[in-house]
């Protein structure tokens, strides 16, 4: 049984019937009524995608998935069309997922990275995958740093090497290489060398 608070990205759950997967993390806000939480899904059935506010204190039933190690052995294509092939270690079947149904996810992977990713399968057939819950990627873009300033309270944002942009505290610079919590996107600390 998952709460709203425990849903992350590529986790699957039962919802007015419906399989569900979740594709990205939209945000949170509070109101009158509670914290509302907003993700964008995918249906695993239909393949549909939309967007669903959860209220916090929902709960909702886990979806049986079936699971593999893989590795990704490389992409196909670019953009939003791109296709990532994953090959499974031991057998050398491989799997392909279009980037859409990777989700945020796309964007802590490369096929150089030496990192062994879960894909799950619903009914046989492959609707995302798991990452570890810390990967290293290094910073292609941000402002220069800041020296002095090691609290890491304020942020900026930074361009990371697969193209995505995450928060960063102001004494990071270009090229460094940090690590950052795939779950949630947030900067963890630098990479140790």
């Amino acid at each position: 049984m998952f709460t709203t608070s425990q849903l992350r990205v590529g986790t699957a759950f039962m919802y007015e019937g419906n399989a569900l997967i979740v594709q990205k993390l939209l945000g949170q806000r509070s109101g009158r009524s509670g914290m509302v939480t907003n993700l964008r899904v995918k249906n695993l059935v239909t393949g549909q995608t939309m967007d669903l506010g959860l209220d916090a204190g929902e709960k909702f039933d886990e979806v049986d998935l079936d699971t593999h190690t893989t590795k990704l052995s490389y992409i196909d294509g670019e953009g939003d069309n791109a296709l990532y092939v994953f090959m499974d270690q031991e057998t050398y079947e491989q799997f392909e997922l279009p980037k859409s149904d990777l989700g945020d996810n796309a964007g802590y992977i490369t096929p150089e990275d030496d990192v062994e990713i879960e894909i799950t399968f619903y009914e046989g057939k492959p609707v995302g995958i798991v990452l570890p819950v810390n990967v290293t990627r290094t910073i292609t873009y941000c402002e220069p740093g800041v020296k002095g300033d090691t609290s890491g309270k304020s942020l900026k944002p930074a361009t990371l090497d697969t193209g995505i942009e995450v928060r960063v505290p102001l004494f990071i610079n270009t090229e460094d290489k940090i690590v950052i919590d795939t779950r949630d996107g947030s900067f963890l600390e630098r990479a140790k060398a």
